[in-house]
Order: structure tokens, then C-alpha cells, then sequence
């Protein structure tokens, strides 16, 4: 018997798991949301950082007082709390299994959102006709680029919303579409904490200015 045959080959080495342990369904799915989430904060504090610079800059034009009017902007911050408590009744429909109450709730809470946006809309188209555009001032195109971006986002969670009313009408409250429609929640109730922001922040504080 030689040495070499003696000697035991050497074990190659591991670079993975035989047997990974299981992980809980969905568990990635929210892992990545709350990520997502995590960096919409990040575009939101630098914008809310760029209107906290730029916002006192009117260039010789008009300024907050000058065209906000709380009145409708109380209006429309009252149709996204609003539209937040009937997604809240929503979760709860689904959390008994009752796909008709959910799509109800969620069709409700649409019309919520769609109202915010009309009001949105409004008030900026108000502006532009009046010459406030985003090139008037810094403060104008901080001030677009904020509330704008927070529209654009109410825009997709609305396009979103529709979408899992279709899927819960094909397929139910299956494990898939409860974890979407906790995941609209988050980004829902998200939205409404960022204008609550804007509100005090671009509005409140603007007209004591």
C-alpha cells in the first residue's frame, strides 16, 4: 500500500446550503416593499429639503399668501384621510374573507383619491393660469416639484388600487392578493403621513410667513 492511498482526499469546499431552511411565504415580498419604501422616504426628505431652502426665494413674485387658499386645501387633505380610513375598512373586510365588502371598500376609497387628485389638479391649473408656473420663482418649482411628485405617487397607488380590485374579483382573497393589498396599504397610509407633512409644512407654515 503506497502514502498517496493512505491519505484521504481532500473535502471540496461548500459555497451553499444542502438544505436551506424554509422561508415564510410572502416574507421577501415585504422585505423588498418596506425597502422600496425606505428610499420614497429618501426622494421625499431631499425634496421636502429643497423646498425648506429654496421655498422663501419668490424672486419678486408672489408668495404663499398670495395663492394658497387653505379653504380648499383643507378640502382636499380631509378626501386623502378620508380615503385612508376606508382602506382601513377594507383590511378589516378582508381580514374576515369578504372579497365583496373589500372591493367595495377599496372602490370607496378610489373615489377618495380621485377626488384629492381632481382638487390637485385644480389648484395647479389655477396657478399656471395666473402665471404661478414652476419657472416664476425657486419657490414655485420647489414648491411643483413637492406636491407634485406626492400626486404622481396618490396617481399610481390609484392604478394600483384598480388593478388588485380586478385580481380580487378573478381570484379571491387568496394568499397572494392579501399580501398586495397589505403592501397598498403601506403605501397608501405612507402617502397620507407625506401630505400631512406637505400640509404643515408647505401650506400652514407658508401662510405665517
Amino acid at each position: 500500500m503506497t502514502m498517496a492511498s493512505t491519505i484521504a482526499p481532500a473535502e471540496a469546499p461548500t459555497f451553499h446550503l444542502a438544505q436551506e431552511h424554509e422561508h415564510p411565504e410572502g416574507h421577501s415580498t415585504m422585505l423588498g416593499f418596506w425597502i422600496y419604501l425606505m428610499s420614497d422616504c429618501l426622494i421625499f426628505a431631499i425634496l421636502f429639503a429643497t423646498y425648506g431652502v429654496l421655498g422663501a426665494s419668490y424672486a419678486a413674485g408672489p408668495g404663499p399668501k398670495d395663492l394658497f387658499e387653505l379653504p380648499l386645501v383643507a378640502l382636499n387633505t380631509t378626501m386623502l384621510l378620508l380615503s385612508s380610513i376606508t382602506y382601513g375598512f377594507a383590511m378589516l373586510a378582508m381580514d374576515k374573507g369578504r372579497a365583496g365588502a373589500t372591493q367595495a371598500w377599496l372602490a370607496v376609497t378610489g373615489l377618495f383619491g380621485l377626488a384629492f387628485i381632481g382638487i390637485e389638479l385644480y389648484e395647479f391649473a389655477h396657478l399656471i393660469h395666473i402665471g404661478a408656473t414652476p419657472q416664476r420663482s425657486a419657490f414655485l418649482s420647489s414648491f411643483f416639484a413637492l406636491v407634485g411628485t406626492h400626486g404622481l405617487h396618490v396617481t399610481f397607488g390609484l392604478i394600483w388600487l384598480v388593478t388588485l380590485m380586478v385580481q380580487v374579483g378573478l381570484r379571491g382573497l387568496v394568499p397572494a392578493n392579501r399580501r398586495r393589498l397589505m403592501c397598498l396599504s403601506l403605501f397608501w397610509h405612507f402617502l397620507d403621513v407625506i401630505w400631512i407633512g406637505v400640509f404643515t409644512f408647505v401650506y400652514l407654515m407658508g401662510m405665517l410667513r
